[in-house]
């Protein structure tokens, strides 16, 4: 293994040295550069186990360079038709590092190293030619428009995200962890306390256990001001890019305390436990059309049946607190009330004790200083969005732990509600290793027919799996994640399934979804099932996302077969971006086996072009154009 090992990057660094001095003769080519490559294994070695068994689905390609646009995922030329053959090297390089575990492990202190001895400018350079070339666009929005516009010409859409983040040490996130979740009041005060929407310092540093996910500390609200300028430039940037086409990437966290969200998790978990307990529905979807709403006298006869010894009196002004509209019904929630909130959350939150009758606030009272930080978020939320839609870009709001998800659930439905009246502008992100994950989705979907607005959702698997179940072991709680991988395959499927029912039946251009994922058998299925409902490529309302500098032969096989799809496109100063650098070598490291077929087909690739002479090759500026889209019976 260390042999060749030490072939391959031997063979790299001569191919690169050939590349920039563009002097080389079909002998050398042939001779050493091909006699290396043919001691390397047999490609179907390098996988793991078994290869399984799999249908190949064969598409006629609106932008393919032929006719037919192979969706194995397996051809080479075509995955890679977009790049330079210095890009390929790069790559080849870049995922051989990401195999090595002490590369990896100690990547932050040997980036430093390195820093130190060979001066700024040399560890930069060195930057852009492996880790840093590869998976991110540029350091602003100048720097990356050729990334994106080549990217464009082979069909690849772009979400893109000001990737600069804090290199703070563990004791330093710790610190700032506590000042972001902790609330000024004892939240054991409330009656309607639970431990899992609960701050708990003691876990210590949220990145614990998270590799492909950016965390936010809070820091103080100047500096979630300055995050929000920094996603407004953004929103100029992908506007001024992608011509309409683009998405931006947003963090909740990233504009508030997080105590914020856990607090307002709180109130939804603790609001619809008791609206399940009105209306008798046991199933978790209380937004369904047949849910009746309920009237006044049907609420206080609710509360005398269940037993709450609470006074005709209270019950009636509890009553008039929640029907906001004065129409003598209450759903819910009336959330338009929530965006433009002047009351303080603490008087308006509030529930009837089960055991005094006594209206109690859901969560303990907040400071002043808490209260103007939540209508800062709100604020800020609202700011986002605003500029988004003016400047025709779409807002990828992103999932993040459990305890923060119920709070960013109902923001981004109410803000789809507000701003998704003519198309989607805003997409919340659902997680499908929670247990919840069909049940969220499938009441947000019903709650946006309902109230006739656009949907728009990314679907992922999720990115806290360990942290989150060492949480819940640890506060005693049940663990929210699926507890195998093929339950949380067998749930993506499902939550897959019922948004394509929604784009069918509410019509095209209501729903629109993507499918976040590097999983190969995932992209096919969806493929599969847009097949049985009908739904075209050319329809553009299931879309395909994958990391810039992964999954390439996903990305581009997709791209050139006329199919939606985006790469996620960080930039940023190059010192800034480290930290997700390290996660993105981490991630590799641990997505080993997907990342030894990408080396084998860009392996294969090199070998091709070396072999017809096409090393200084540069790619097409435009595909040819092709026949319009049509849907062909799969392969086998």
């Amino acid at each position: 293994m260390a042999l060749r090992d030490a072939l391959r990057i031997s063979t790299s660094l001569r191919v690169f040295l050939l590349l920039r001095r563009k002097s080389f003769t079909r002998l050398l080519l042939n001779h050493k550069i091909d006699r290396a490559l043919s001691r390397s294994v047999p490609a179907a070695s390098l996988l793991q186990g078994k290869p399984q068994a799999r249908k190949d689905i064969t598409i006629l390609g609106a932008n393919a360079k032929s006719a037919h646009t192979s969706l194995s995922f397996e051809d080479h030329t075509e995955a890679y038709r977009s790049k330079s053959t210095w890009e390929i090297l790069r790559a080849l390089v870049v995922f051989r590092m990401c195999c090595y575990d002490y590369l990896v492990d100690n990547n932050a202190q040997l980036m430093k190293l390195g820093r130190w001895i060979f001066g700024k400018r040399l560890f930069e350079l060195g930057l852009r030619m492996t880790m840093y070339g590869h998976f991110v666009a540029g350091v602003d929005q100048d720097e990356i428009k050729p990334v994106l516009s080549k990217m464009r010409q082979y069909g690849v859409k772009s979400i893109m995200d000001y990737s600069a983040e804090e290199d703070l040490s563990a004791e330093e996130a710790q610190t700032a962890e506590i000042e972001g979740i902790l609330p000024n009041a004892d939240q054991k005060e409330s009656t309607f306390y639970t431990e899992r929407y609960a701050a708990h310092p003691e876990l210590g540093d949220r990145r614990e256990n998270v590799i492909s996910a950016r965390t936010y500390f809070y820091l103080n609200e100047a500096q979630c001001e300055k995050n929000t300028e920094i996603i407004l430039n953004c929103i100029d940037a992908v506007s001024g890019a992608t011509s309409g086409t683009g998405f931006a990437a947003v963090k909740v966290t990233a504009l508030c305390r997080p105590h914020l969200l856990m607090q307002l998790s709180q109130i939804v978990v603790r609001m619809r436990e008791f609206f399940r307990l009105l209306t008798g529905d046991k199933s978790y979807n209380i937004f369904q059309e047949n849910v009746p709403r309920i009237k006044r006298q049907q609420f206080t006869d609710k509360m005398k049946e269940l037993g709450i010894p609470i006074t005709e009196e209270k019950c009636n002004e509890f009553f008039t607190m929640m029907d906001v509209d004065q129409n003598g019904e209450i759903g819910l929630f009336e959330w338009e009330r929530l965006l433009k909130l002047k009351v303080k959350m603490s008087q308006y939150f509030m529930l009837p004790n089960a055991e005094t009758g006594k209206l109690e606030p859901i969560i303990a009272p907040l400071s002043d200083d808490e209260e103007e930080a939540f209508i800062n978020m709100m604020r800020r939320l609202n700011l986002i969005v605003e500029r988004a839609r003016e400047r025709d870009v779409r807002v990828m709001i992103d999932a993040e732990q459990s305890y923060f998800q119920p709070a960013i659930n109902r923001l981004c439905i109410e803000m789809m509600r507000k701003f998704n009246t003519d198309k989607s502008v805003i997409f919340n992100t659902y997680q499908c290793y929670l247990k919840g994950a069909y049940d969220s989705i499938k009441m947000d979907l019903d709650f946006a027919k309902r109230s006739n607005f656009y949907f728009g959702a990314k679907i992922v698997r999720g990115a806290y799996m360990e942290q989150e179940r060492a949480r819940a072991q640890s506060l005693g709680y049940v663990d929210p994640i699926n507890a195998t991988y093929e339950a949380t395959n067998a749930m993506y499927e499902r939550v897959v399934d019922t948004c394509m029912q929604h784009v069918r039946g509410r019509g095209f251009q209501q729903v629109a979804i993507m499918m976040a994922t590097h999983n190969e058998n995932t992209v096919r299925m969806a493929i599969q099932k847009m097949q049985e409902y009908g739904i075209g490529p050319q329809d553009k309302v299931i879309c395909f996302g994958q990391l810039l500098g992964m999954c390439d032969q996903v990305s581009f096989s997709l791209g050139q077969a006329g199919y939606s799809v985006y790469k996620y496109v960080p930039y940023g100063p190059i010192e800034k971006v480290l930290p997700y650098l390290a996660r993105r070598a981490q991630e590799n490291k641990s997505l080993l086996k997907g990342a030894v077929k990408e080396r084998r087909m860009l392996w294969l690739e090199l070998k091709r072009r070396l072999r017809h002479l096409e090393i200084s090759a540069r790619p097409p500026l435009a595909l040819p154009a092709a026949p319009p889209v049509s849907q062909a019976t799969p392969t086998h």
